[in-house]
């Protein structure tokens, strides 16, 4: 009896510590970065080619840009009255154009009419569920590229065109 009550109690204690040594053995969980936070949009003309800038509070989400075939806003699927015939749409996530309280925190234009070589409108489409979107209207098909900067951080969209400063 006194040998199956050893085997017991060694069985028990070695559970014990196995059980503390996977708890202390497991990673801590990761520090969850606050969604960043969209907070203007602007643009410019250069030499050869139009600029769109995203200016962002934290860091730069992922960013996909897609041409389409119009502009709709996220949601409720609404038609955006930008004049053009070639459209790209950018989308960030994680993100979002308002705070923890739902006030917004984008300053930036929700619709406006440009006039450049290449970009002829912007407009913030969406603000939904993780995704702010913005959509862009050119008079020709647009030939893109995009990247990150930092310090500040923002997403920039560049648009080439011809010459114009010749």
């Amino acid at each position: 009896m006194n040998h199956l009550r050893r085997r017991r109690l060694v069985a028990l204690a070695t559970g014990a510590l196995l059980t503390a040594g996977i708890t202390l053995a497991a990673p801590a969980p990761a520090a969850v970065r606050p969604t960043p936070l969209v907070v203007n949009a602007r643009w410019g003309g250069h030499c050869t080619y139009d600029r769109i800038v995203i200016d962002l509070r934290g860091y730069v989400p992922r960013a996909t840009v897609a041409r389409v075939p119009r502009l709709v806003h996220d949601g409720s699927g609404a038609p955006v009255p930008l004049a053009g015939k070639h459209y790209l749409q950018i989308r960030l996530h994680p993100a979002a154009a308002h705070d923890r309280a739902g006030e917004s925190t984008y300053r930036g234009p929700k619709l406006v009419t440009i006039r450049l070589p290449r970009l002829k409108g912007l407009a913030l489409t969406g603000d939904f569920e993780g995704y702010v979107t913005f959509g862009a209207a050119f008079d020709a098909k647009p030939a893109f590229s995009s990247f990150t900067l930092h310090r500040p951080e923002r997403f920039v969209l560049d648009v080439s065109h011809r010459d114009v400063c010749r």
